[in-house]
């Protein structure tokens, strides 16, 4: 049942009108939302069915406190007043469409919200999200236990071309892409057209990075280098390197995919965000109203030309 709604709507617009943001990184807070909805919805196991975005659990132990979400804690607090200010939507659903707004921004996505009462949710174990750190089995592992192919782990690993990495949250530093506000194929394109080596100069000590060689301005971490030295993954980074059409539609159809994870929906039930079992109760737990995003997942960028972040 669709639920684009004017108040819906309205929760759009003031999403839309905090993305910009002088001072903070790049000047947009676009890819740390995109980040939060990603983390929300990643934590999904195929295996029981539990984790995934239903009941927005990142905002409980031990899940907020994995060193995986370092970080995010400063997108929730960017998007509390809007919560706030519209306390009818639920936290899972303010995260997920903070994510697909941001997006939207670089393409018109189109896609359908809707809403069911959820069933109360388990704060999933830390250790079910990608460990930068580690190599192409760990991305297997971690992706495949939510049902997702090789194609699909390079086309969501693209998102990386937004934004930046921060010492005083995973450890690692600096940008992907020269663009780090503008969503494109440029990862694979430097991935595959730059050489990357080890960062260890200029007293480095935090963890395992690569640079490029020449300004040494970007960096890759070691699973995005992964993507590169498994042959299978490679093939794919250089399918999207060479069509930027195709890697836009594989994106848009894997990340649809990623935020209808452990989604449960009782249309018939008008129940209450009790949080996860055994988490502390808060009197402002709010309605429920769990977001679909881009259902069956058919949805495609249309406008692929190289569309900038800034509103």
């Amino acid at each position: 049942m669709s639920i684009v709604t004017p108040a819906y709507i309205q929760v759009e617009d003031d999403i839309r009108a905090i993305l910009r943001k002088p001072g903070y990184d790049n000047g947009n807070i676009g890819p740390v939302l995109v980040r939060l909805a990603w983390h929300s919805a990643g934590t999904f196991s195929g295996l029981d069915g539990s984790g995934g975005s239903n009941g927005a659990t990142m905002r409980f132990a031990p899940e907020s406190t994995d060193p995986a979400n370092a970080g995010l804690d400063i997108a929730r607090a960017f998007l509390e007043p809007i919560k706030q200010k519209h306390p009818w939507i639920s936290y899972a659903d303010l995260w997920t469409l903070a994510g697909v707004v941001s997006l939207r921004h670089w393409a018109d996505l189109a896609g359908q919200v809707e809403s069911g009462c959820p069933v109360r949710s388990r704060v999933p174990p830390n250790g079910r999200l990608p460990d930068a750190a580690l190599d192409a089995t760990h991305l297997r592992a971690i992706f495949g236990r939510m049902g997702f192919t090789d194609r699909d782990i390079v086309a969501l690993s693209g998102a990386h071309a937004l934004g930046m990495c921060h010492t005083d949250r995973s450890g690692y530093d600096g940008v992907w892409t020269h663009y780090p506000n503008q969503f494109s194929n440029l990862l694979y394109k430097n991935l595959l057209e730059m050489t990357w080596v080890k960062r260890d100069w200029d007293d480095w000590d935090g963890p395992e990075q690569y640079m490029n060689v020449g300004d040494e301005q970007l960096m890759m971490l070691p699973t995005d280098m992964a993507l590169i030295w498994d042959p299978e993954f490679k093939k794919y980074v250089e399918e999207y390197a060479a069509n930027q059409d195709v890697f836009f539609k594989d994106f848009s159809c894997a990340f649809g995919r990623l935020l209808e994870l452990g989604v449960t929906r009782d249309e018939n039930i008008e129940g209450h965000e009790e949080g996860p079992r055994g988490a502390p109760q808060n009197e402002h737990q709010d309605a429920i109203q769990t977001v679909s995003i881009w259902e069956n997942a058919k949805i495609f960028f249309r406008r692929i030309a190289s569309i900038v972040f800034f509103c």
